[in-house]
């Protein structure tokens, strides 16, 4: 299951993503992942969520943030949930039709390997495609 979360800037998007990341560590029996491109959610993200800087890893591009994905789910298969925040500022492509492609794959990941990922996209929600909007 993929769930989007859309919204121009300053909308408390991030602040949303914390919220649901703390919450899914108290209540989830799996472990919790939260992607992210910087260190800015380092003191708002619980301690025992694992919090990733894609900016320390060579991640370029949707098919190498879904490759990222596959290989941290491969290396711990208790994962139960990932939080991306700010999908267009960790990939440096704001293109729909590309978030369109990688929200499908994402999906059929998440379906195949259950887990559940939830995307915030800095972007308001009227400019959502129809394949986006299935996943709001």
């Amino acid at each position: 299951m993929v769930k989007l979360i859309m919204g121009g800037k300053g909308t408390g998007k991030t602040k949303t993503i914390i919220d649901l990341v703390n919450a899914a560590v108290a209540e989830e029996k799996g472990a919790v992942v939260c992607i992210a491109k910087g260190n800015k959610l380092t003191f708002d993200i619980s301690h025992d969520a694992r919090l990733v800087d894609v900016s320390d890893y060579a991640v370029k591009g949707y098919d190498g943030l879904l490759g990222f994905l596959s290989g941290i789910h491969a290396g711990n298969y208790d994962i139960s949930q990932f939080y991306i925040d700010s999908l267009y500022k960790i990939v440096e492509d704001e293109k729909p039709e590309n978030a369109e492609k990688f929200l499908r794959d994402l999906d059929a990941f998440a379906e195949k390997h259950s887990v559940k990922f939830t995307v915030a996209i800095s972007e308001d929600e009227k400019t959502a495609t129809e394949t986006m909007k299935k996943f709001m």
